[in-house]
């Protein structure tokens, strides 16, 4: 593994292959992308999570192709997105139709995303792929070396890079308001993926069935690589079961329900993230930001809206009588950001899913396109927000064995 040259660059050699990309992916155009000759060309391969991005809502973008595997989803494509030109498979789409559309958005199963991406990248199709960008090592150098080779555009459709609190928490760090942001948090906790996610209607296994918590990593590891460009460079995994024999025989060949991390990044701060399917708890996808100046915290599963915690300094006493410093705190309600930064066009979407985050994609996607520019998400960050779960997964096989990530 550490002898393939995606990991050999040096620190010097990744900022210069990222220079066209702002601090965390922070290249978002605030407004809609500016007149185009001609609309972007989008086809769609994925009628279930594809159904949440609306391509066709966008003033510079449309969808001209649409398939899936299943007869059905291709229904639901094609009543989305008004769209009559259905394919049977992602192959046949790209032998029989390639000249009319420009880029791909793949949302198909995880295992297949490195796959379907270099097919569509291969054919001279920009791709923007849903999570993770990949689920092993090998295919996160093969992906690298495509979009560089092929020098198309490629984001990687990660929601939790869009949720207000992550605006808003980029914006502050880029501010200095957090001062320095030594210590944070991120967990995305989704009990009873058993019961509903791991089988298909027939009975048969879908991908995420005994699916390693740590290879689905990206809805945490974005609150903080996406927030403030830091690389996650070391880890140490410690990995959860209860012997349930329905683990047995997965196809990941994974023992554990939930996997708990805790990274080093490259400006020597700590980062723990807790991705778990099984357990007592509510279910989330969120973060807190913990500096020396001023705290951000997204609202918990147990109650709490977002908070912000600011230090002035102030002595008061803790419950025994002694002297302790009180951070002051604020309520934070967020700014319409789907006002501020999408075209209007857009902002119908805005909320249904995810925080509302699927729109902003859209827009950040096909903005890329027509303007020639990186989009935000691109193939060094969707790496530097998978990789570091792949390697994380490692480590609790091997009972929390501390470990370097690659690609930094």
């Amino acid at each position: 593994m550490e002898n393939n040259k995606i990991f050999n660059q040096t620190r010097r050699d990744f900022l210069k292959t990222s220079a066209a990309f702002t601090l965390g992916g922070v290249a978002f155009s605030t407004i809609a992308a500016q007149q185009v000759d001609k609309k972007v060309r989008i086809a769609v391969v994925g009628g279930g999570f594809g159904l949440c991005f609306y391509w066709h809502l966008h003033p510079y973008s449309t969808v001209t192709a649409v398939t899936d595997l299943r007869e059905e989803r291709r229904k639901a494509l094609k009543n989305t997105f008004a769209c009559d030109n259905v394919y049977p498979s992602l192959e046949t789409m790209l032998k029989d139709a390639r000249d009319s559309f420009d880029a791909v958005a793949i949302f198909t199963g995880a295992p297949d995303h490195v796959r379907h991406a270099v097919m569509c990248l291969d054919a001279g199709k920009h791709v923007i792929s849903a999570v993770p960008a990949s689920m092993n090592i090998d295919e996160c150098e093969l992906l690298h070396e495509k979009v560089h080779k092929t020098g198309l555009k490629y984001m990687m459709a990660e929601t939790s890079y869009y949720h207000p609190a992550s605006i808003a928490a980029r914006q502050w760090f880029k501010d200095g308001l957090f001062g320095d942001l030594y210590y944070s948090e991120a967990e995305y906790h989704h009990a009873g993926m058993e019961f509903v996610l791991w089988k298909n209607a027939d009975g048969t296994p879908t991908w995420r069935y005994g699916l390693p918590p740590m290879l689905y990593p990206t809805h945490c590891t974005s609150f903080l690589v996406g927030v403030t460009g830091e690389r996650l460079t070391e880890v140490s995994c410690i990995g959860w079961t209860d012997n349930d024999p329905i683990l047995q025989g997965n196809q990941y060949q994974n023992p554990f329900w939930n996997e708990t991390a805790f990274f080093k990044t490259d400006k020597g701060h700590a980062f723990r993230v807790g991705v778990y399917w099984r357990g007592a708890f509510g279910g989330c996808e969120r973060a807190q930001w913990y500096g020396d100046k001023m705290s951000f915290f997204k609202p918990n599963a147990n109650g709490g809206g977002h908070i912000i915690r600011r230090s002035k300094h102030n002595i008061g006493q803790d419950q025994a009588g002694f002297a302790q410093e009180i951070a002051e705190r604020e309520d934070w309600s967020h700014p319409n950001y789907a006002a501020e930064m999408l075209p209007k066009s857009l902002e119908s979407g805005f909320g249904k899913y995810h925080e509302g985050a699927e729109v902003f994609l859209v827009h950040e996607f096909v903005d890329a396109i027509a303007n020639d520019r990186q989009p935000a998400i691109n193939i060094n960050d969707a790496l530097a927000y998978t990789i570091p779960g792949i390697v994380a997964h490692q480590s609790a096989l091997k009972n929390g064995e501390q470990m370097k990530i690659p690609f930094i």
